[in-house]
């Protein structure tokens, strides 16, 4: 059974007309951070909505390195919840771990929006201490699951991205604008042009934002090898 406090967040949320989210759902579900992503092709998503910058980057990270449990909840369907991520298996996610490092994520917890078989994103709920979620908290997150997967299959994606950051374009254009850059400078489907900025974002230490705001402003030049010294910032 959900608790009081998550039913009001919840009613209010089916009441209006652009739905928006209540930072109020981070107290109650014990967290310190929260994201939403909605499904776009195969294991890639769209971050629509975050609490704080952690929450960013660890959407970030796990769109530049292609693993993670968001990647794995929508692949699966399965809820992913790790209340310890220092006791994680290093081969389970073997690029991400090392490199989520330097955030303050001790657990995480991340809950496929699906109905059947469809998915159609990912809520994640981050903290910087160990420890599992109660039962309560359970019950409250799934609740919020349930209600943004309604919300979504009846086509409020974008309605929420305008309600969050109002007049914004998504948080990943500028990817998608130097994917496609890429792609036509290199000969490159858009498929490979994305993992060409993945692989140049990783290999150098760098946010796949900061790397994708580089190729379109054209700091940024990446030859149709790997990463090498001719890949320059002007």
């Amino acid at each position: 059974m959900i608790s009081p406090v998550m039913a009001d967040i919840l009613r209010a949320f089916h009441a209006e007309t652009t739905p928006r989210l209540s930072d109020g759902c981070v107290s109650v579900l014990g967290m310190d951070q929260l994201s939403v992503s909605l499904a776009l092709e195969g294991r890639l998503t769209e971050q629509l909505w975050s609490t704080d910058e952690t929450s960013t980057s660890f959407e970030d990270l796990q769109f530049t390195v292609g693993e993670g449990p968001g990647p794995d909840a929508l692949r699966t369907g399965q809820l992913i919840l790790e209340h310890d991520v220092s006791a994680v298996p290093p081969q389970r996610w073997p690029v991400l771990l090392p490199a989520m490092a330097r955030l303050p994520i001790q657990a995480l917890f991340c809950l496929p929006l699906a109905l059947g078989g469809i998915g159609v994103g990912v809520l994640t709920a981050l903290r910087s201490t160990p420890g599992p979620m109660t039962g309560q908290q359970m019950d409250d997150a799934l609740a919020l699951a349930a209600t943004l997967t309604l919300r979504f299959l009846g086509g409020d994606g974008e309605q929420l991205v305008a309600s969050v950051r109002p007049g914004s374009e998504s948080h990943r254009a500028v990817v998608h604008q130097a994917t496609g850059m890429l792609s036509v400078q290199l000969g490159l489907p858009l498929a490979k042009a994305l993992l060409r900025l993945r692989a140049y974002a990783y290999g150098h230490d760098r946010s796949i934002i900061d790397v994708a705001q580089d190729v379109v402003a054209r700091r940024l030049k990446l030859d149709n090898d790997r990463p090498a010294p001719e890949e320059t910032r002007e």
